[in-house]
């Protein structure tokens, strides 16, 4: 008999199954975890298709569904046939709701947003001696029209700078190289702590605690929240890689307003500029949603010159997707169809762009640290193939680009 966790959507994800599967595996039950994903209905209709599988491949073993989706909606997963039982987001990462000897109700979901405290959260990190995931804040204040996940991950509430600290030394000391601090809304850490620091304050007393740490990066960040703090460690902490990925949304105005975003255009494209003269070196990546509701092909072209005008990279595409109890949701919608050709659009532009940031490597030297299967990374996250070992940060010149990889070797 063996138990694991399913992992559906964001790496935030990634690193809290990563928790829950260090406590299922210590128990004798057979169990299958599947940690949901709510973000699109797309996610609510893989999460479903991954509870069926787990059935047919598992029919002796508990099926246990947690994660966002089964926050928001539990009784949607609990009348699925297949589900044993549904556990919520802040249940998942006690010790107790594993425990094979206790009688568990059908549905352990509490009210999120009545948590304060994400101590409990901070048990390990994910990923491997390579690059790890620490989480560092939890949850959600802002509201945007088009997202439920507040509704799965509740108020914001941050990780004590200590905690993180002492997370962060240990990796180092067990031989990582790379950490990247994620949350859901990350730049907004700090106001719920004594003090409250900022963002770019945590950072700059996490590197000072823990100089022998070598890469130090940050998940998706909101561009109005950034400080300056963190602004001088983007410009002088050559530790703190320079790359950046921006939650933009949409690059019209009037979109961002009925989003209910808190920047504008302009202060997205200024942001870049900004700090593009702070770190020349920098690399940008950034969320789009196409099709929002009353979106029409002049508001679309906006975020399609958006590529362009912020000068990105690396862009992920979202056609936008009802999530119902958003407020838009409500609004006039764009045909399903228009928002796939609309996507497609932009994920062909994000291409283009990808590949003329890949061709501007070519015949510089970069340090890589290696991850599995002969790639590496480099400190602006562009993606190497080259004969090294994992675990390592080597010297590279690229030679030439190979389909959304440089080809490079090593340089003394």
């Amino acid at each position: 008999m063996s138990s694991h966790v399913i992992n559906m959507g964001c790496r935030l994800n990634a690193y809290e199954g990563d928790l829950v599967e260090r406590l299922v595996t210590k128990q004798s039950r057979e169990r299958v975890v599947i940690n949901t994903c709510a973000v699109t209905a797309e996610a609510e209709r893989q999460n479903r298709q991954a509870i069926r599988r787990a059935a047919r491949e598992h029919p002796s073993a508990e099926i246990i569904v947690t994660g966002c989706a089964a926050q928001i909606n539990p009784s949607a997963y609990a009348n699925m046939t297949e589900v044993t039982r549904v556990v919520g987001n802040e249940e998942k990462l006690r010790p107790e709701t594993w425990d094979p000897t206790a009688n568990h109700p059908q549905v352990s979901v509490g009210d999120i947003f009545t948590v304060k405290e994400t101590a409990p959260h901070l048990l390990g990190s994910y990923g491997d001696r390579t690059r790890a995931f620490v989480q560092v804040q939890q949850g959600c204040d802002h509201r945007c029209t088009f997202c439920i996940i507040p509704y799965g991950r509740g108020n914001s509430r941050s990780v004590p700078i200590g905690d993180v600290v002492m997370q962060v030394r240990e990796l180092v000391e067990s031989g990582t190289l790379e950490v990247v601090l994620t949350g859901v809304d990350l730049t907004s850490y700090g106001p719920d702590l004594p003090g409250k620091p900022t963002l770019g304050q945590m950072v700059r007393r996490l590197l000072a605690q823990v100089p022998n740490l070598p890469r130090l990066r940050l998940s998706s960040i909101d561009c109005i929240e950034i400080d300056n703090d963190l602004r001088r460690l983007i410009a002088d902490e050559p530790r703190l890689m320079p790359h950046l990925h921006l939650s933009l949304q949409s690059g019209d105005n009037l979109t961002l307003k009925r989003m209910k975003r808190r920047h504008s255009r302009d202060e997205a494209v200024e942001l870049c500029k900004e700090l593009r003269i702070l770190r020349p070196d920098i690399a940008f990546g950034a969320d789009i949603i196409a099709g929002f509701p009353t979106e029409t092909e002049e508001m679309f072209q906006r975020s399609l010159d958006l590529i362009s005008d912020c000068d990105l990279s690396y862009i992920h595409v979202f056609p936008y997707s009802e999530r119902e109890g958003t407020p838009a949701a409500r609004m006039p919608q764009v045909d399903k169809l228009l928002r796939k050709e609309r996507a497609a659009r932009l994920r062909l532009a994000a291409e283009e762009a990808h590949q003329t940031f890949l061709k501007s490597h070519v015949g510089k030297k970069a340090n890589i640290l290696m991850e599995a299967d002969g790639i590496g990374r480099g400190e602006d996250f562009a993606p190497y193939k080259l004969d090294a070992a994992q675990g390592t940060i080597v010297s590279v010149i690229a030679s030439h680009v190979q389909g959304n990889q440089l080809i490079a070797e090593e340089v003394q």
